[in-house]
C-alpha cells in the first residue's frame, strides 16, 4: 500500500472530540491503576466485541511516526489482526511491523508478546469482559459497590470453592489480579503464562472494552499480584518436556496442535517471536 497517499480525512479515523474523551479516560485510568473508567465508546467500522475498545485507544494514541504491531492470540497473520493493521494503515498511514522490539504501540487480543516490553512501548489489550467480579456477582451496581468498598470476599470464596471441588484453582485465563494493592482487575483473556509479565513491567498497559464502555490501565512499575492462598500458590501453565516444532523454543507459551495422524505437536503462540528465533535471533 502507498503510505504517502494513505491518510485521508481525519487522522486516525476518530474525530478530535472522541480522542479527547478517550485520552481523558486514559489519564484517569493511569492515575488509579486497575480502576474501570467509563467512557463514551464510539461506533466503529466493525461490530462491538471484535476489539473496538482496543482500537479506540490505539487510534487516540497514534502519531504519524508511530510503529504499530497487532496480534491476535499471539499471531501476526490472523484475519482479525491483518484487517486491523490495514485499518491503521489507511486511516493513519503509520508503519506496521511484526517485530515487537520495533513497535511503539502493540495492540493485542489474548496474549502479551514473549519479548519483554520497554518503557518506550505501550501495550493495548482488547477486552471483551472488563469486570473481574462478574463470575460471582451479576449486578453491575453491586460490583461497583464491592470495588468501592474493596469487598472481594466473594471472589476469595469462589477461588476457595474451586480448591475444595477440584484440588486447585481452575481458572485458565482472565485470572483475577490485585493491582497496586487495591483493585481486583480482570487482565483480559490472557493465559496465566502472561500474568507475571504485568508485574512491575517497564511498559504501560492499557485495557479497552468498547462494548462495556470501560477503560483501565496498569502504569509502569506497578505491583500486579494474582490472587492466591498461602497453601495454593498461583502457577503458570506447565510445558515441561515440550518444545516448539518450528524454532525449538522451550521457554515460550505453546499452542497444542492435533495432527492428521492423531499425534500432537506444539508451536509458539507468539508467531513474530518464533520467526525471529528461526532467523537466528536469540533472546537476552
Amino acid at each position: 500500500m502507498d503510505r504517502e497517499a494513505a491518510p485521508r480525512g481525519t487522522f486516525a479515523f476518530l474525530d478530535d472530540g472522541a480522542k479527547k474523551d478517550v485520552r481523558r479516560a486514559l489519564l484517569k485510568a493511569v492515575a488509579i491503576p486497575g480502576y474501570q473508567v467509563p467512557y463514551g465508546s464510539r461506533e466503529m467500522p466493525l461490530a462491538r466485541g471484535w476489539g473496538t475498545g482496543g482500537i479506540q485507544i490505539t487510534l487516540s494514541l497514534l502519531k504519524p511516526d508511530d510503529i504499530v504491531k497487532v496480534i491476535d492470540q499471539g499471531c501476526d497473520g490472523s484475519v482479525n489482526a491483518v484487517n486491523i493493521k490495514k485499518f491503521y494503515e489507511r486511516t493513519a498511514g503509520v508503519e506496521i511491523t511484526t517485530d515487537t522490539a520495533l513497535a511503539t504501540v502493540v495492540q493485542t487480543r489474548h496474549r502479551i508478546p514473549e519479548e519483554p516490553l520497554t518503557d518506550r512501548q505501550i501495550l493495548v489489550l482488547q477486552v471483551p469482559y472488563p469486570e473481574a467480579l462478574r463470575e460471582v456477582e451479576p449486578s453491575e451496581a453491586q460490583t461497583r459497590r464491592m470495588h468501592a468498598e474493596a469487598d472481594y470476599a466473594r471472589m476469595w470464596l469462589h477461588l476457595y470453592e474451586d480448591i475444595v471441588r477440584f484440588g486447585e484453582i481452575r481458572i485458565s485465563y482472565r485470572y483475577p489480579c490485585t493491582v497496586n494493592g487495591r483493585h481486583v482487575m480482570d487482565p483480559s483473556p490472557i493465559p496465566r503464562w502472561d500474568v507475571p509479565k504485568l508485574h512491575m513491567a517497564d511498559a504501560l498497559f492499557l485495557f479497552g472494552a468498547g462494548r462495556e464502555r470501560r477503560i483501565y490501565a496498569i502504569p509502569p512499575h506497578t505491583r500486579v499480584e494474582p490472587l492466591e492462598f498461602e497453601d495454593h500458590r498461583f502457577r503458570v501453565e506447565d510445558f515441561s518436556g515440550k518444545s516448539c516444532a518450528r524454532c525449538g523454543a522451550t521457554d515460550t507459551f505453546l499452542d497444542e496442535i492435533l495432527m492428521p495422524d492423531g499425534s500432537q505437536t506444539h508451536y509458539c503462540s507468539d508467531s513474530g517471536h518464533c520467526d525471529k528465533r528461526r532467523a537466528g535471533w536469540k533472546p537476552c
